[in-house]
């Protein structure tokens, strides 16, 4: 029975070859679709879990109280002292570590010096992470302040080979570091990412800052391991008053949050989570269900629809005596096979796909073929695709009568079916129409954030570090840029001018209130020509300049900082910055620092000598090839030993809408994918419905119908239901995208021509798509088509 049932529908496959291949086309491409985003969305939701210890690994957060207590902001770096206190207070931490941000050092081996994604750490950094070791010991690895763990790939880079264990480095031009361990490249969905690590020893032996222990600087992370049996709230409501008792200046609280929901749920309000990453993940999953239900109504369409050209059979068979639920198993045996086609061939879509899908968003994500969860996954979708596609033509054919059936009278308009596949157009088209709103929705708020006005020019703007040599020969680089004429500014700061990275409170001035203290306000340190360099606007007064002595200790406020102090006449205000009074000298333009999206924060530049960055200015009358190549020839001579890294302001700006970006990539992606197997469905459904009526529009056209006439008769029923799709769609695709934009501080309009744009574009799609055929049908020979009659 199963062989014969196999050959019926194989038969029935080979007989509607076109139909055949517009289902398991849309089929495999809904799949392969589907299967991205889910994969995707499985690497989001893998960040941080990859360790045996990643469910017991908290991380140290900070609330940031006004003087009512209330929470002012959540920051999630913490002092260099919590982990020792924490440790020696609380029984359930069992160990930890601290952290520093990632930055970029040297590391030389005599014959190759390169600058690696670096970190400092205590040792216990690789207790928490059970990293794979090519070589050496994870227990002792760091126990040496001065040691060095290299990634695999970090190793060969620098000596050619991963067995390089007690091989010498030379670190930032400044010490020896023994190799002590080398551990396979790490997944890049981790947030604490590398290519080598050192040790917080010798961070504090490099630097004085870091010893000195301080309750009132938040610059490193805190990443502690709890006994597995710690309740966490109650263990956060001892935490209450922590910091207090160590520091009664400070109004703040420390609480532990899970690392492995950091990336997820790592946006807080009033001390508390509000999601983050999830809902961008939410979307990514309802996409992949919205395009696999897309391709399964595709199926069950194009199946009702194929049935009065096989209700013949489906009467004989009957008349034979078949069961009912022997139909039910044809059909969904066919269904299965159609299933298992499109899942095959979505497979080989993938193994193509996925590199270029890679490239794409910047992620390394693979298809793991000795994964069992993936086969499970892949079965599922097979099960599940081939029911829901299998059933409703299953059902519903295996309960036609037979009188009618062999009469072949089934009368679809007054049917039930008729109205379920006009649903199923309308849900398809719907869920098309709410991915064109969310797309360009998408598109408008990342135009909406990259033309905001930066405060500003960053065109012909570029930076390198400030490390080395340079420290000491910062002037004479600057005499020697600007004399080549490769440049025409010079300046240097303790931060790029594209990131934020420093932030201070406690300011004081003339008619301030208590709670004035608790504002945070940016900060960047520089000394002359900043402004000019960066062409900062200057609203009033001006930049520090060598003629007035008393500039090294002034300092500049921005438009946001002057309203937040409620200063009427800014310039020579008296300001107290970090204990001490300095003169304001001069108001500039807000600039947008830190996330684009969000309204600008007060913010001083404040004069001193510290500085990590070097900014410069091309000269817009030379070429770009050859000022870089002047820069790099002059940093190089001054800092032999450090190789010249230059990068544009321009560039790093991007960067900080890249997770906007990837979301517009996959909606523009994945929107049209999606609209494009509708089209694929209407198309199928129109040719069978144009075929089904090709005699009434031959007797129709015989009695003097245009082909115009013929083609609106045809495409009218379709477009309608088109229609009705669009106006249901339309107020919930508001809905859905006005909620998105409520993410953003600074956000783009729902403008009214987005929702014309898209009814227009829905609609002329659609006309488009079923014009060929209907155009077909009306060019029919009447007498072709009648003849048999």
């Amino acid at each position: 029975m199963f062989k014969l049932n196999l050959k019926i529908a194989l038969r029935s496959l080979f007989r509607n070859k076109v139909y055949a291949a517009i289902n398991i086309g849309g089929l495999a491409i809904g799949l392969t679709s589907c299967l991205l985003l889910l994969l995707y969305a499985g690497y989001e939701w893998g960040y941080d879990r990859q360790f045996k210890n990643s469910p017991h690994i908290y991380q140290a957060m900070i609330n940031l109280n006004d003087q009512k207590g209330e929470v002012i902001r959540t920051i999630n770096q913490s002092q260099n002292v919590m982990l020792a206190a924490l440790k020696e207070e609380f029984p359930e931490v069992l160990y930890g570590a601290r952290i520093t941000d990632v930055y970029k050092r040297l590391v030389a081996n005599g014959q190759e010096s390169l600058k690696l994604d670096s970190r400092y750490v205590d040792p216990d950094f690789l207790k928490l992470f059970d990293y794979h070791f090519i070589s050496g010991n994870p227990t002792k690895a760091l126990n040496d302040p001065n040691s060095i763990v290299l990634t695999e790939t970090a190793a060969k880079r620098i000596f050619g080979t991963t067995d390089v264990l007690n091989q010498k480095v030379r670190f930032e031009n400044q010490v020896d570091l023994k190799v002590t361990g080398v551990i396979k490249d790490l997944p890049t969905n981790i947030t604490y990412g590398f290519e080598s690590l050192t040790t917080f020893t010798l961070y504090e032996n490099l630097n004085q800052w870091p010893k000195k222990p301080n309750w009132g600087s938040h610059d490193y992370y805190t990443l502690i391991k709890l006994n597995e049996n710690t309740d966490i709230e109650a263990f956060n409501i001892k935490l209450k008053g922590f910091v207090g008792k160590h520091f009664a200046a400070a109004k703040e609280d420390v609480f532990i949050y899970p690392l492995t929901k950091l990336h997820l749920y790592g946006t807080f309000l009033n001390g508390k989570s509000i999601g983050g990453n999830i809902k961008q993940l939410q979307l990514f999953v309802g996409l992949s269900i919205g395009i696999l239900l897309i391709a399964c109504i595709n199926f069950m369409n194009l199946a009702t629809a194929s049935t009065q050209g096989r209700a013949k059979e489906i009467g004989v068979k009957k008349t034979m005596g078949a069961s009912r639920s022997n139909l039910v198993f044809q059909f969904m045996l066919e269904s299965f096979i159609l299933t298992l086609i499109g899942i095959l061939l979505s497979i080989i879509l993938l193994e193509f796909s996925l590199p270029m899908f890679n490239r794409l968003l910047g992620i390394e994500i693979v298809f793991d073929y000795l994964n069992p969860a993936n086969w499970i996954l892949i079965f599922s979708i097979l099960v599940i695709t081939g029911f829901i596609s299998g059933s409703y033509p299953s059902f519903y054919l295996s309960g036609f009568n037979v009188i009618q059936s062999l009469k072949k009278s089934l009368n679809f308009k007054k049917g039930y079916a008729l109205t379920f596949r006009q649903v199923l157009v309308v849900i398809q088209f719907g869920f098309s129409v709410v991915l064109i709103v969310a797309t360009i929705t998408i598109y408008k708020q990342i135009q909406f954030i990259k033309n905001m006005p930066l405060g500003y020019r960053s065109n012909g703007l570029l930076e390198v570090a400030h490390e080395g040599l340079l420290y000491e020969k910062f002037n004479l680089l600057k005499t020697r840029l600007l004399s080549s004429g490769a440049v025409v500014g010079v300046t240097q700061s303790s931060g790029s001018i594209s990131n934020k990275n420093s932030s201070v409170r406690g300011l004081g001035w003339v008619g301030m209130s208590e709670s004035d203290k608790m504002i945070d306000f940016d900060q960047i340190y520089t000394t002359y020509d900043f402004t000019k360099t960066v062409n900062i606007r200057l609203l009033a007064g001006r930049d520090f300049d060598r003629k007035f002595a008393s500039d090294t200790a002034a300092i500049l406020l921005s438009k946001k900082a002057v309203e937040v102090m409620h200063l009427k006449r800014p310039v020579g205000t008296s300001i107290v910055y970090q204990g001490t009074k300095r003169n304001v000298v001069g108001v500039f333009d807000d600039i947008v620092w830190g996330d684009p999206s969000k309204v600008a924060a007060p913010m001083v530049i404040a004069y001193a000598d510290i500085s990590d960055v070097i900014t410069m200015r091309l000269n817009p009358d030379k070429s770009l090839s050859e000022s870089t190549s002047i820069i790099n020839k002059l940093v190089k001579e001054l800092n032999p030993n450090f190789p010249v890294e230059i990068k544009f302001i321009d560039g790093l700006n991007e960067i900080k809408l890249k997770n906007e970006k990837i979301l517009g990539t996959l909606a523009n992606l994945f929107g049209c994918l999606a609209i494009f197997i509708s089209c694929l469905g209407l198309f199928g459904l129109s040719s069978f419905s144009t075929a089904q009526r090709i005699k009434e529009v031959s007797i129709r056209k015989i009695l003097g119908a245009s082909i115009t006439e013929l083609m609106t008769l045809l495409s009218l029923s379709f477009l309608k239901l088109i229609f009705i799709a669009i106006v249901i769609a339309l107020p919930v695709a508001y809905y859905i995208m006005n909620n998105w934009l409520m993410h953003f501080e600074l956000r783009t309009s729902l403008n009214l021509w987005v929702f014309m744009a898209t009814a227009t574009l829905t609609l002329l799609i659609s006309i488009l798509t079923i014009t060929w055929q209907t155009y077909r049908a009306a060019k029919t020979n009447a007498v072709d088509a009648l003849k048999y009659e």
